[in-house]
Protein backbone atom coordinates (compact mmCIF):
# COMPACT_ATOMS: atom_id res chain seq x y z
CA UNK A 1 0.00 0.00 0.00
CA UNK A 2 1.31 3.50 -1.13
CA UNK A 3 2.36 5.86 1.62
CA UNK A 4 -0.22 8.22 0.87
CA UNK A 5 -2.83 5.55 0.63
CA UNK A 6 -2.07 4.17 4.02
CA UNK A 7 -2.47 8.21 5.38
CA UNK A 8 -5.41 8.64 3.52
CA UNK A 9 -7.14 5.20 5.46
CA UNK A 10 -5.80 6.44 8.76
CA UNK A 11 -6.61 9.70 8.73
CA UNK A 12 -10.09 9.12 7.46
CA UNK A 13 -10.59 6.03 10.40
CA UNK A 14 -9.67 8.37 12.79
CA UNK A 15 -12.18 11.00 12.35
CA UNK A 16 -15.01 8.19 12.12
CA UNK A 17 -13.82 7.27 15.09
CA UNK A 18 -14.29 10.08 17.08
CA UNK A 19 -17.55 10.50 15.20
CA UNK A 20 -18.94 7.34 16.57
CA UNK A 21 -17.03 7.28 19.85
CA UNK A 22 -19.31 10.31 20.77
CA UNK A 23 -22.82 8.24 19.92
CA UNK A 24 -21.62 6.34 23.73
CA UNK A 25 -18.65 7.55 25.30
CA UNK A 26 -21.66 10.03 27.03
CA UNK A 27 -23.83 7.58 28.32
CA UNK A 28 -22.51 5.88 31.01
CA UNK A 29 -21.21 9.63 32.61
CA UNK A 30 -24.72 10.42 32.43
CA UNK A 31 -25.66 10.25 36.12
CA UNK A 32 -21.89 11.98 37.06
CA UNK A 33 -23.21 14.93 34.64
CA UNK A 34 -26.72 15.21 36.29
CA UNK A 35 -25.32 15.32 39.77
CA UNK A 36 -22.61 17.92 38.72
CA UNK A 37 -25.07 20.16 36.55
CA UNK A 38 -28.07 19.93 38.19
CA UNK A 39 -29.63 18.14 35.29
CA UNK A 40 -32.88 16.54 35.25
CA UNK A 41 -33.68 13.11 33.86
CA UNK A 42 -35.28 14.95 29.86
CA UNK A 43 -31.90 17.26 29.84
CA UNK A 44 -30.12 13.83 30.19
CA UNK A 45 -32.07 12.47 27.79
CA UNK A 46 -30.91 15.22 25.55
CA UNK A 47 -27.34 15.13 26.29
CA UNK A 48 -27.48 12.20 24.09
CA UNK A 49 -30.14 12.69 21.52
CA UNK A 50 -28.84 16.24 20.97
CA UNK A 51 -25.87 14.96 19.07
CA UNK A 52 -27.65 11.97 17.59
CA UNK A 53 -30.64 13.33 15.79
CA UNK A 54 -28.34 16.11 14.41
CA UNK A 55 -26.11 13.83 13.23
CA UNK A 56 -28.79 11.49 11.59
CA UNK A 57 -30.53 14.86 10.42
CA UNK A 58 -27.69 16.38 8.61
CA UNK A 59 -25.73 13.55 7.45
CA UNK A 60 -27.54 13.72 3.53
CA UNK A 61 -26.40 17.38 3.49
CA UNK A 62 -22.55 16.79 4.58
CA UNK A 63 -22.50 13.66 1.98
CA UNK A 64 -24.00 16.34 -0.69
CA UNK A 65 -21.56 19.51 0.44
CA UNK A 66 -19.10 17.26 -0.31
CA UNK A 67 -19.92 15.99 -3.76
CA UNK A 68 -19.97 20.10 -4.86
CA UNK A 69 -17.26 21.44 -2.53
CA UNK A 70 -15.10 18.52 -2.27
CA UNK A 71 -14.89 16.50 0.12
CA UNK A 72 -11.09 17.22 1.21
CA UNK A 73 -12.42 20.44 2.15
CA UNK A 74 -15.90 19.50 3.53
CA UNK A 75 -14.11 16.78 5.62
CA UNK A 76 -11.92 19.38 7.35
CA UNK A 77 -14.74 22.02 8.46
CA UNK A 78 -16.39 19.38 10.19
CA UNK A 79 -13.07 18.33 12.26
CA UNK A 80 -12.70 22.36 12.71
CA UNK A 81 -16.31 22.27 14.17
CA UNK A 82 -16.53 19.26 16.00
CA UNK A 83 -13.32 20.01 18.05
CA UNK A 84 -14.61 23.44 18.54
CA UNK A 85 -17.93 22.06 19.95
CA UNK A 86 -16.38 19.35 22.13
CA UNK A 87 -14.35 22.19 23.70
CA UNK A 88 -17.27 24.23 24.30
CA UNK A 89 -19.09 20.83 25.88
CA UNK A 90 -16.11 20.61 28.22
CA UNK A 91 -16.46 23.86 29.57
CA UNK A 92 -20.34 23.91 29.58
CA UNK A 93 -21.50 25.41 33.13
CA UNK A 94 -25.39 23.94 32.98
CA UNK A 95 -27.05 21.43 30.98
CA UNK A 96 -28.88 23.38 28.89
CA UNK A 97 -25.42 24.61 27.29
CA UNK A 98 -24.04 21.14 27.14
CA UNK A 99 -26.81 20.55 24.76
CA UNK A 100 -26.68 23.51 22.21
CA UNK A 101 -22.59 22.29 22.08
CA UNK A 102 -23.88 18.78 21.67
CA UNK A 103 -25.49 19.75 18.46
CA UNK A 104 -22.64 21.73 17.12
CA UNK A 105 -20.83 18.50 17.33
CA UNK A 106 -23.53 16.80 15.80
CA UNK A 107 -23.66 19.28 13.17
CA UNK A 108 -19.23 19.08 12.87
CA UNK A 109 -19.54 14.97 12.98
CA UNK A 110 -22.39 15.60 9.73
CA UNK A 111 -20.24 17.02 7.61
CA UNK A 112 -17.07 14.74 8.14
CA UNK A 113 -18.27 11.89 8.45
CA UNK A 114 -19.47 10.90 4.88
CA UNK A 115 -16.64 12.63 3.43
CA UNK A 116 -14.36 10.10 5.53
CA UNK A 117 -15.93 7.12 3.50
CA UNK A 118 -15.64 9.08 -0.11
CA UNK A 119 -12.37 9.91 0.73
CA UNK A 120 -11.07 6.26 1.27
CA UNK A 121 -13.96 5.08 -1.68
CA UNK A 122 -12.07 7.80 -4.50
CA UNK A 123 -8.59 6.61 -2.74
CA UNK A 124 -9.20 2.84 -3.45
CA UNK A 125 -11.13 2.21 -6.40
CA UNK A 126 -10.55 -1.22 -7.30
CA UNK A 127 -13.38 -3.46 -6.01
CA UNK A 128 -10.98 -6.00 -3.86
CA UNK A 129 -9.07 -3.20 -2.52
CA UNK A 130 -11.99 -0.96 -1.88
CA UNK A 131 -13.88 -3.91 -0.23
CA UNK A 132 -10.79 -4.22 1.88
CA UNK A 133 -10.11 -0.54 3.17
CA UNK A 134 -13.97 -0.38 4.14
CA UNK A 135 -13.34 -3.27 5.81
CA UNK A 136 -10.90 -1.46 7.82
CA UNK A 137 -12.96 1.48 8.26
CA UNK A 138 -15.68 -0.57 9.51
CA UNK A 139 -13.89 -1.83 11.90
CA UNK A 140 -12.54 1.12 13.26
CA UNK A 141 -16.16 2.11 13.65
CA UNK A 142 -17.11 -1.03 15.33
CA UNK A 143 -14.32 -0.42 17.60
CA UNK A 144 -15.11 2.81 18.30
CA UNK A 145 -18.96 1.36 19.40
CA UNK A 146 -17.00 -0.93 22.19
CA UNK A 147 -14.56 1.46 23.21
CA UNK A 148 -17.40 4.02 23.76
CA UNK A 149 -18.75 2.74 27.36
CA UNK A 150 -15.20 1.47 28.76
CA UNK A 151 -13.40 4.09 27.61
CA UNK A 152 -16.20 6.75 28.99
CA UNK A 153 -16.21 4.73 32.36
CA UNK A 154 -12.38 4.86 32.88
CA UNK A 155 -12.14 8.75 31.61
CA UNK A 156 -15.38 9.83 34.40
CA UNK A 157 -13.73 7.35 37.58
CA UNK A 158 -10.24 8.79 36.79
CA UNK A 159 -10.47 12.58 35.26
CA UNK A 160 -14.28 14.06 35.72
CA UNK A 161 -16.85 13.96 33.04
CA UNK A 162 -15.46 16.99 31.34
CA UNK A 163 -12.29 14.69 30.17
CA UNK A 164 -14.87 12.83 27.99
CA UNK A 165 -15.15 16.00 25.97
CA UNK A 166 -11.47 17.67 26.13
CA UNK A 167 -9.52 14.48 24.85
CA UNK A 168 -11.23 15.04 21.36
CA UNK A 169 -9.42 18.36 21.24
CA UNK A 170 -5.80 16.93 20.39
CA UNK A 171 -7.00 14.48 18.50
CA UNK A 172 -9.00 15.90 16.18
CA UNK A 173 -6.19 18.67 15.72
CA UNK A 174 -3.98 16.08 14.96
CA UNK A 175 -6.45 14.27 12.69
CA UNK A 176 -7.21 18.10 10.87
CA UNK A 177 -2.94 17.81 10.03
CA UNK A 178 -3.41 14.28 8.74
CA UNK A 179 -6.43 15.18 6.02
CA UNK A 180 -4.16 18.17 5.58
CA UNK A 181 -1.68 15.44 3.44
CA UNK A 182 -4.75 13.85 1.54
CA UNK A 183 -4.42 15.05 -2.09
CA UNK A 184 -6.49 17.69 -3.12
CA UNK A 185 -10.15 17.03 -4.40
CA UNK A 186 -10.54 16.89 -8.38
CA UNK A 187 -12.40 20.28 -9.55
CA UNK A 188 -16.00 19.75 -8.82
CA UNK A 189 -18.61 21.27 -10.09
CA UNK A 190 -22.65 22.14 -8.94
CA UNK A 191 -24.54 23.70 -6.38
CA UNK A 192 -25.66 23.11 -2.68
CA UNK A 193 -29.60 22.29 -2.60
CA UNK A 194 -30.22 24.37 0.03
CA UNK A 195 -34.17 23.89 0.16
CA UNK A 196 -33.89 20.21 -0.52
CA UNK A 197 -31.00 20.65 2.56
CA UNK A 198 -33.41 22.26 5.04
CA UNK A 199 -36.65 20.17 4.09
CA UNK A 200 -34.58 16.98 4.40
CA UNK A 201 -33.14 17.68 7.87
CA UNK A 202 -36.10 19.07 8.95
CA UNK A 203 -38.31 15.91 8.05
CA UNK A 204 -35.70 13.49 10.23
CA UNK A 205 -35.21 15.54 12.85
CA UNK A 206 -39.21 16.03 12.97
CA UNK A 207 -39.56 12.49 12.65
CA UNK A 208 -36.91 11.10 15.24
CA UNK A 209 -38.40 13.74 17.92
CA UNK A 210 -41.57 11.98 17.24
CA UNK A 211 -40.50 8.44 18.06
CA UNK A 212 -38.45 10.13 21.11
CA UNK A 213 -40.77 12.60 22.80
CA UNK A 214 -43.90 10.05 21.80
CA UNK A 215 -45.22 12.99 19.72
CA UNK A 216 -47.89 12.33 16.73
CA UNK A 217 -47.95 15.89 16.28
CA UNK A 218 -43.94 15.53 15.80
CA UNK A 219 -44.37 12.93 13.14
CA UNK A 220 -46.93 14.43 11.58
CA UNK A 221 -45.17 17.04 10.84
CA UNK A 222 -41.94 15.04 9.96
CA UNK A 223 -43.74 13.05 7.06
CA UNK A 224 -45.17 16.47 5.75
CA UNK A 225 -42.03 17.82 5.72
CA UNK A 226 -40.96 14.25 4.07
CA UNK A 227 -43.78 14.67 1.28
CA UNK A 228 -42.35 18.72 0.48
CA UNK A 229 -38.29 16.90 0.73
CA UNK A 230 -39.35 15.10 -2.33
CA UNK A 231 -41.46 16.89 -4.17
CA UNK A 232 -38.25 19.31 -4.02
CA UNK A 233 -35.82 17.20 -4.83
CA UNK A 234 -38.09 15.96 -7.80
CA UNK A 235 -37.91 19.37 -9.33
CA UNK A 236 -34.60 20.60 -7.81
CA UNK A 237 -32.09 20.66 -10.92
CA UNK A 238 -28.97 19.87 -8.65
CA UNK A 239 -30.99 17.68 -5.99
CA UNK A 240 -29.02 16.67 -2.69
CA UNK A 241 -30.59 13.14 -3.32
CA UNK A 242 -30.95 12.04 -6.90
CA UNK A 243 -34.23 10.15 -6.83
CA UNK A 244 -32.86 8.10 -9.57
CA UNK A 245 -30.39 6.35 -7.29
CA UNK A 246 -33.30 4.82 -5.71
CA UNK A 247 -33.83 2.81 -8.72
CA UNK A 248 -30.80 0.93 -7.99
CA UNK A 249 -32.54 -1.87 -6.04
CA UNK A 250 -29.10 -3.05 -4.27
CA UNK A 251 -28.70 0.81 -3.22
CA UNK A 252 -32.34 0.76 -1.77
CA UNK A 253 -31.79 -2.44 -0.15
CA UNK A 254 -28.72 -1.89 1.15
CA UNK A 255 -29.90 1.54 2.94
CA UNK A 256 -32.93 -0.30 4.78
CA UNK A 257 -30.90 -3.50 5.68
CA UNK A 258 -28.71 -0.58 7.24
CA UNK A 259 -31.69 0.68 8.96
CA UNK A 260 -32.28 -2.53 10.18
CA UNK A 261 -28.97 -3.28 11.54
CA UNK A 262 -28.49 -0.31 13.81
CA UNK A 263 -32.57 -0.60 14.58
CA UNK A 264 -31.78 -4.01 16.80
CA UNK A 265 -28.38 -3.67 17.36
CA UNK A 266 -28.28 -0.12 18.62
CA UNK A 267 -31.58 -1.20 20.70
CA UNK A 268 -30.12 -4.43 21.60
CA UNK A 269 -27.07 -2.36 23.26
CA UNK A 270 -29.16 -0.14 25.23
CA UNK A 271 -31.79 -2.93 26.81
CA UNK A 272 -29.07 -5.77 27.80
CA UNK A 273 -26.89 -2.15 28.96
CA UNK A 274 -29.78 -1.59 31.27
CA UNK A 275 -30.88 -5.30 32.12
CA UNK A 276 -27.18 -4.91 33.45
CA UNK A 277 -26.99 -2.17 35.43
CA UNK A 278 -30.67 -1.49 36.36
CA UNK A 279 -31.82 -5.23 36.89
CA UNK A 280 -28.76 -7.13 37.98
CA UNK A 281 -26.98 -3.77 39.64
CA UNK A 282 -23.53 -3.84 38.31
CA UNK A 283 -21.58 -0.54 38.03
CA UNK A 284 -21.30 1.10 34.88
CA UNK A 285 -17.59 0.69 34.08
CA UNK A 286 -18.35 -3.19 35.64
CA UNK A 287 -21.31 -3.36 33.04
CA UNK A 288 -19.59 -2.51 30.19
CA UNK A 289 -16.71 -4.69 31.24
CA UNK A 290 -19.03 -7.82 30.85
CA UNK A 291 -20.68 -6.37 27.51
CA UNK A 292 -17.27 -6.64 25.96
CA UNK A 293 -17.71 -10.43 24.76
CA UNK A 294 -19.93 -8.59 22.29
CA UNK A 295 -18.38 -5.93 21.31
CA UNK A 296 -15.53 -7.78 20.19
CA UNK A 297 -17.02 -9.35 17.30
CA UNK A 298 -17.65 -5.72 15.61
CA UNK A 299 -13.53 -5.24 15.86
CA UNK A 300 -12.52 -8.29 14.88
CA UNK A 301 -14.89 -9.06 12.22
CA UNK A 302 -15.12 -5.95 10.23
CA UNK A 303 -11.74 -6.65 8.37
CA UNK A 304 -12.30 -9.71 7.38
CA UNK A 305 -15.77 -9.02 6.49
CA UNK A 306 -14.10 -6.32 4.04
CA UNK A 307 -11.97 -9.54 2.46
CA UNK A 308 -15.06 -12.19 2.47
CA UNK A 309 -17.64 -8.95 0.56
CA UNK A 310 -14.33 -8.93 -1.77
CA UNK A 311 -14.20 -12.33 -2.53
CA UNK A 312 -18.06 -13.35 -2.69
CA UNK A 313 -20.19 -10.28 -2.62
CA UNK A 314 -22.41 -8.65 -0.14
CA UNK A 315 -25.22 -10.94 -0.14
CA UNK A 316 -24.02 -13.46 1.29
CA UNK A 317 -22.08 -12.23 3.99
CA UNK A 318 -24.63 -10.09 4.75
CA UNK A 319 -27.70 -12.97 5.15
CA UNK A 320 -24.91 -14.78 7.18
CA UNK A 321 -24.96 -11.28 9.50
CA UNK A 322 -28.73 -10.97 9.86
CA UNK A 323 -29.32 -14.65 10.68
CA UNK A 324 -26.92 -15.10 13.22
CA UNK A 325 -27.99 -11.65 14.86
CA UNK A 326 -31.93 -13.40 14.66
CA UNK A 327 -30.23 -16.46 16.40
CA UNK A 328 -28.66 -14.01 18.85
CA UNK A 329 -31.95 -12.18 19.35
CA UNK A 330 -34.08 -15.20 19.86
CA UNK A 331 -31.18 -16.39 22.78
CA UNK A 332 -32.01 -13.52 24.65
CA UNK A 333 -35.57 -15.08 25.15
CA UNK A 334 -33.92 -17.14 27.97
CA UNK A 335 -33.31 -14.20 30.21
CA UNK A 336 -34.84 -14.04 33.69
CA UNK A 337 -34.52 -11.65 36.05
CA UNK A 338 -31.95 -13.64 37.83
CA UNK A 339 -30.25 -15.79 34.82
CA UNK A 340 -26.12 -15.69 35.26
CA UNK A 341 -24.60 -13.30 32.75
CA UNK A 342 -21.71 -15.46 31.45
CA UNK A 343 -24.71 -18.00 30.96
CA UNK A 344 -27.51 -16.17 29.29
CA UNK A 345 -26.82 -12.49 28.62
CA UNK A 346 -23.22 -12.82 27.09
CA UNK A 347 -23.87 -15.66 24.50
CA UNK A 348 -26.92 -14.17 23.45
CA UNK A 349 -25.09 -10.37 22.95
CA UNK A 350 -22.25 -12.00 21.64
CA UNK A 351 -24.69 -13.77 18.43
CA UNK A 352 -25.47 -10.35 17.83
CA UNK A 353 -22.31 -8.75 18.12
CA UNK A 354 -21.09 -11.38 15.60
CA UNK A 355 -24.15 -10.67 13.31
CA UNK A 356 -23.41 -6.68 13.82
CA UNK A 357 -19.57 -7.12 12.94
CA UNK A 358 -20.55 -9.31 9.80
CA UNK A 359 -22.86 -6.51 8.72
CA UNK A 360 -21.23 -3.79 8.68
CA UNK A 361 -18.62 -3.48 6.04
CA UNK A 362 -20.58 -5.26 3.76
CA UNK A 363 -23.75 -3.18 3.92
CA UNK A 364 -21.52 0.10 3.32
CA UNK A 365 -19.84 -1.95 0.07
CA UNK A 366 -23.41 -2.95 -1.21
CA UNK A 367 -24.72 0.89 -1.20
CA UNK A 368 -21.99 2.18 -2.15
CA UNK A 369 -21.35 -0.56 -5.07
CA UNK A 370 -24.75 0.36 -6.30
CA UNK A 371 -24.36 3.51 -7.26
CA UNK A 372 -22.39 5.67 -10.03
CA UNK A 373 -18.58 6.54 -8.11
CA UNK A 374 -18.89 10.44 -8.90
CA UNK A 375 -22.46 9.99 -6.11
CA UNK A 376 -20.27 8.35 -3.72
CA UNK A 377 -20.51 11.39 -0.94
CA UNK A 378 -24.62 11.00 -1.47
CA UNK A 379 -24.24 6.99 -1.21
CA UNK A 380 -22.06 7.08 2.33
CA UNK A 381 -24.60 10.29 2.92
CA UNK A 382 -27.84 8.09 2.67
CA UNK A 383 -26.74 4.50 4.50
CA UNK A 384 -25.10 6.54 7.61
CA UNK A 385 -28.24 8.73 7.93
CA UNK A 386 -30.61 5.10 7.35
CA UNK A 387 -28.07 3.73 9.99
CA UNK A 388 -28.06 7.03 12.76
CA UNK A 389 -31.85 7.74 12.13
CA UNK A 390 -33.26 3.36 12.53
CA UNK A 391 -30.63 3.64 15.22
CA UNK A 392 -32.22 6.42 17.46
CA UNK A 393 -35.47 4.85 16.61
CA UNK A 394 -34.44 1.94 17.82
CA UNK A 395 -32.98 3.07 21.22
CA UNK A 396 -36.26 5.08 21.51
CA UNK A 397 -38.67 2.31 20.43
CA UNK A 398 -36.87 -0.29 22.78
CA UNK A 399 -36.09 1.75 25.54
CA UNK A 400 -40.37 2.06 25.58
CA UNK A 401 -40.99 -1.57 25.17
CA UNK A 402 -38.78 -2.78 27.79
CA UNK A 403 -39.60 -0.25 30.28
CA UNK A 404 -37.96 1.10 33.35
CA UNK A 405 -35.25 -1.76 34.93
CA UNK A 406 -36.79 -0.48 38.43
CA UNK A 407 -39.70 -2.96 37.68
CA UNK A 408 -37.85 -6.04 36.83
CA UNK A 409 -40.37 -8.39 36.27
CA UNK A 410 -41.75 -6.41 33.79
CA UNK A 411 -38.30 -5.26 32.46
CA UNK A 412 -37.74 -8.85 31.80
CA UNK A 413 -40.87 -9.18 29.67
CA UNK A 414 -40.94 -6.29 27.83
CA UNK A 415 -36.87 -7.16 27.07
CA UNK A 416 -38.10 -10.54 25.44
CA UNK A 417 -40.54 -8.49 23.24
CA UNK A 418 -37.90 -5.88 22.23
CA UNK A 419 -36.25 -9.24 21.04
CA UNK A 420 -38.81 -10.87 19.39
CA UNK A 421 -39.10 -7.25 17.65
CA UNK A 422 -35.40 -7.01 16.38
CA UNK A 423 -35.22 -10.44 15.35
CA UNK A 424 -38.34 -9.83 13.28
CA UNK A 425 -36.58 -6.85 11.59
CA UNK A 426 -33.36 -8.88 10.64
CA UNK A 427 -35.53 -11.48 9.68
CA UNK A 428 -37.45 -9.32 6.82
CA UNK A 429 -33.40 -7.59 6.18
CA UNK A 430 -32.51 -10.85 5.12
CA UNK A 431 -35.60 -12.18 2.30
CA UNK A 432 -34.54 -8.55 1.28
CA UNK A 433 -31.13 -9.15 0.96
CA UNK A 434 -31.76 -12.06 -0.59
CA UNK A 435 -33.83 -10.89 -3.44
CA UNK A 436 -32.85 -7.20 -3.99
CA UNK A 437 -28.82 -7.10 -3.45
CA UNK A 438 -26.78 -8.34 -5.81
CA UNK A 439 -23.19 -7.72 -6.81
CA UNK A 440 -22.16 -4.51 -6.67
CA UNK A 441 -19.91 -4.33 -9.96
CA UNK A 442 -23.27 -5.04 -11.78
CA UNK A 443 -25.41 -3.26 -10.02
CA UNK A 444 -25.16 0.64 -11.13
CA UNK A 445 -27.84 2.99 -11.63
CA UNK A 446 -28.37 2.66 -15.10
CA UNK A 447 -28.01 -0.96 -15.22
CA UNK A 448 -29.78 -2.16 -12.38
CA UNK A 449 -33.82 -1.75 -13.01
Amino acid sequence: MPDHRATVLLTQCAGMFLVQLDVTVVNVALPTIGARLHADLPVLQWIVDGYTVVLAALLLCGGALGDVLGHRRVVLAGFAVFGAASAGCALAPAGSTLIAFRVAQGAGAALLLPGTLAVITRTYPGRREQARALGIWAGVSALALSAGPVLGGVLVSVAGWRSLFWINVPLTALAMAGTLLVPRDPPASGRVDVKGTVTGAAALALLVFAVIESSVAAGLAGVAAAVVFVAVERSSPAPMLPLALLRSRTFAAANLVAGAMNFAGLGTILVVTLYLQGVRHMPPLTAALAMLPGFLPLSLLAPVTGRLTARFGPRPVMISGLLTGVAGLCLLLRVTEHSTVAGSVLPAFALVGVGLGLLTAAVVAAAVGGVPADKAGVASGVNNTARQAFGALGIAAFGAIAGSPAQPAAFVHGLHVAALVGAASWLAAAALTAGAVGDPGRNRVAGDR
